[in-house]
């Protein structure tokens, strides 16, 4: 394949990338081209062992392993070229594109249209400010996940885990399993932050120490992790006095939430939503530049592999379109607005002629709710987290059925009377 022909470059294969490519592929897309800075297809997957994957997509409970495996299996039987060990350096406005590997050395190109599928990346002590000397010992829950399940070390014996993200609580039973002592998951807001699912199998089954509205105000040794100091916090998340207690530990894990790898997208001049830390998109995941398209946790952080899977392929039909006829068919734009106890919306606009999935994610822990999307739909709900994200399907008929000059939607989730 000549590199000045490529209808469709994809930055990055994890369940996203890869979807996105196989749908270009499908849609009519001839020349796809995957960029991929580590050794293999698949991204993270290949250090999430445990199941819980592919029970919407597949219908099947399968592993991290098993479901890039299947979208693997199929990116080589339509013949998409990949190129591995290979990183994006720079992508201009223009749609130019800079990699480097070391069998081509840099390569330029501008392909017809780029998805943007680099998925997220973990929230760093640093980023949180703890106090204390900086011993070895700490690390976040993604780099133990791979130190455990891709290279076979364990990382510590008497382990402490702030925050209750998914992959945190993932650890906590998988450490376990392997022979460690998990002192406790502390947590800084009342609720677990993953989902409930992980807490009940992960934490409760395996009997692990849960503290809510707790936070570590301290962090002691020199050459290794010694202890820790943790503290119970109050309604706005600040230390009570007197309330200190120390736990002796080895290994501090830090699943402190994931922010959207956007590095490249800023340098293409695409536009961030300052809520969710990735692009703002429309229902056809493009960007405010023409041409670049973006799928999966780069655009905001998702649950469920699935739906990762399901939204690149959006970006995948779209930029496929893209190249066929040089601009995807869009009619009335309508903004969609975060109301009462909604932190963002993605899409953040959409469009009349078709059906659409909005994504949602509370702010704050509630029950008995009604979810409201304007005018148009209307939905009971017995209680919504900020760590589940809400999926609510909009027909055609119903947007447009829309009062004449409506040119945004109000997303509300409000206690029920």
């Amino acid at each position: 394949m000549k590199y000045s022909e490529i209808d469709v470059a994809v930055i990055g294969s994890g369940p996203a990338g890869m979807a996105a490519a196989i749908k270009a592929k499908e849609e009519g897309a001839e020349h796809v081209l995957i960029f991929e800075r580590q050794e293999q297809l698949g991204g993270l997957l290949h250090q999430c062992i445990h199941n819980g994957f592919g029970l919407l997509y597949f219908g099947q409970d399968l592993t991290g392993p098993e479901y890039a495996h299947r979208f693997a299996e199929k990116v080589r039987d339509l013949g998409i070229e990949v190129l591995l060990e290979t990183m994006v350096t720079q992508i201009a406005s223009d749609r130019k594109l800079t990699a480097i590997n070391n069998r081509n050395g840099v390569i330029h190109l501008q392909p017809k249209s780029i998805i943007l599928t680099m998925g997220c990346r973990e929230r760093s002590r640093g980023q949180l400010a703890i106090p204390g000397t900086r011993p070895a010992g700490i690390f976040t829950a993604g780099t133990a996940q791979r130190l455990v399940n891709v290279e076979g070390f364990v990382p510590g014996k008497r382990v402490v885990i702030l925050g209750s993200g998914d992959i945190g609580m993932i650890m906590a039973r998988r450490l376990t399993l392997e022979g460690a002592e998990v002192k406790a998951v502390v947590e800084i807001l009342p609720y677990v932050g993953g989902l409930t699912r992980n807490e009940v199998q992960c934490l409760h089954d395996f009997q692990i120490p849960l503290l809510l509205q707790h936070t570590v105000t301290q962090i002691h040794g020199e050459q290794r992790i010694k202890a820790v100091t943790i503290a119970k916090v109050d309604d706005e998340k600040r230390p009570i006095p007197n309330t200190e207690k120390t736990i002796e530990c080895d290994t501090l894990l830090l699943s402190v939430g994931l922010i959207p790898e956007n590095e490249l997208s800023r340098m293409a001049g695409v536009e961030l939503d300052p809520l969710t830390g990735g692009p703002m998109v429309d229902p056809f995941r493009e960007t405010n530049v023409s041409g670049i398209f973006a799928g999966g946790n780069v655009v905001h952080v998702h649950d469920l592999v699935d739906h990762v899977s399901w939204e690149a392929e959006i970006a995948g039909a779209s930029a496929a379109q893209f190249v066929r006829k040089g601009k995807v068919e869009k009619k009335k734009k309508i903004l969609i607005k975060p109301g009462e106890n909604i932190r963002y919306v993605v899409p953040q606009t959409i469009h009349t002629q078709q059906d659409v999935t909005l994504f949602a994610r509370v702010k704050e822990m509630e029950e008995n709710v009604q979810l409201k999307i304007g005018d148009i739909l209307s939905q009971p709900l017995r209680v919504v987290k900020p760590g589940e994200m809400l999926r609510m399907e909009l027909s055609q008929s119903q947007l447009t059925g829309l009062k004449e000059g409506t040119n945004e939607l109000m997303v509300e989730c409000r206690k029920r009377r």
